[in-house]
């Protein structure tokens, strides 16, 4: 009986029948179904032990053996889902592509270096606006907006952390975020600029070779090849030694400073290199809208990101991804549930933090062992 009770199906079955008087039956069918459908993964494919049984860090199963299975299945799923899927679930994606980038860039300055940064969102900003004034007002085109507005993140990340990094802790994440509350102001202020807080709106979408990427079909796979390329570049750049250099500053930066690391150098470098990525997504995310306004690019953007690295695991850059997907994709499964879904959500990390307190890929430094 006790093993029945610790079983996907009965943990569903009274999750449901406990939501039950809050919605209809319909809607407590659907989380039943999804409740066992993610339970069956956990407990069946990973192996995880019933909840009243799991500890306080959870340790999940070595995966080295179905890596390659994964690598080959997971981007051939990828590469298929506009052949079948609605335009409204590709723009959810692209989002949660958008969302995966700018994750990736936090966890290299929050989880790889260990800076608190809270002001974030201001180069996502700062990327963005770049191509809606280039392309609006002087007509240049994607390709050529691309690296600029990237670029551009990144010099400012650098001009940002070269008087903000002689603080730490506390005192640096009020720094950067009195920096993303003064571009947020600064958006909305400088009127013949950026439109204030009317925003500015015909921003035209890529094209290659005068055909137009900006259906949601096409503009995927160019979001998508994006992430793919960086995944590729952070996880080499955190196994080579910069990023060695920025997890000895991470765990003890007196102890990395003795050993020779200039830790300011590395420190300006992991903030320009987050920037970077950014100003990338900032681009692509003004694209995709063709319209930028000061309102996407608030304080909860950042706190919202933060939250994405810290679920996902700190350090870890498929657990950056992991947590986009989490944060970005699930809140629309949940739809259905209309006012309780935040709830649900929310019960939810609530849950994987307390059985998984360092993210569900677990933190550190995977990218350099490997």
């Amino acid at each position: 009986m006790r093993r029945f009770a610790n079983s996907p199906l009965f943990i569903a079955l009274w999750a449901a029948l406990l939501f039950l008087p809050f919605r209809d039956l319909r809607s407590a069918g659907i989380l039943f179904a999804l409740l066992f459908a993610f339970l069956s993964l956990m407990f069946v494919i990973k192996k995880v032990k019933p909840l009243s049984c799991l500890p306080v860090r959870l340790r999940l199963p070595d995966m080295a053996g179905h890596r390659n299975i994964l690598l080959l299945c997971v981007p051939i799923l990828f590469f298929t889902f506009p052949f079948f899927m609605q335009n409204y679930y590709l723009d959810v994606l692209i989002m949660f592509g958008i969302y995966a980038l700018l994750a990736m860039g936090l966890n290299i300055i929050v989880g790889t270096t260990g800076l608190l940064h809270l002001g974030f969102v201001a180069f996502y900003a700062i990327g963005a606006y770049t191509y809606a004034i280039l392309n609006t007002r002087f007509g240049l085109g994607f390709w050529i907006c691309l690296p600029v507005s990237a670029m551009l993140s990144a010099v400012a990340g650098a001009l940002l952390a070269a008087p903000a990094l002689r603080l730490k802790g506390d005192y640096l994440a009020i720094v950067t975020l009195g920096f993303g509350e003064i571009m947020h102001i600064t958006l909305n202020n400088m009127s013949r600029l950026t439109n204030g807080p009317n925003g500015i709106i015909g921003i035209e979408p890529p094209s290659v070779f005068g055909v137009s990427l900006g259906r949601p079909d096409r503009y995927y796979y160019l979001v998508w090849a994006a992430v793919l390329l960086a995944c590729f570049v952070i996880r080499r750049v955190t196994g080579s030694r910069i990023g060695l250099a920025w997890l000895a500053i991470r765990d003890d930066e007196i102890a990395a400073s003795t050993m020779g690391i200039n830790a300011m150098k590395y420190k300006l470098l992991a903030c320009a290199s987050g920037s970077f990525w950014a100003g990338l997504a900032g681009i692509f995310f003004a694209a995709k809208m063709r319209f930028v306004s000061p309102e996407s690019f608030t304080f909860m953007e950042s706190a919202l990101v933060l939250c994405m690295i810290i679920l996902g695991g700190l350090g870890n850059t498929y657990g950056a991804i992991m947590g986009a997907f989490i944060l970005v994709l699930l809140p629309e499964v949940l739809r259905e549930f209309q006012i309780y879904r935040m709830l649900v959500l929310g019960v939810g990390i609530v849950l994987i933090m307390i059985y998984r307190p360092y993210g569900i890929l677990g933190g550190g430094s995977e990218s350099a062992r490997t």
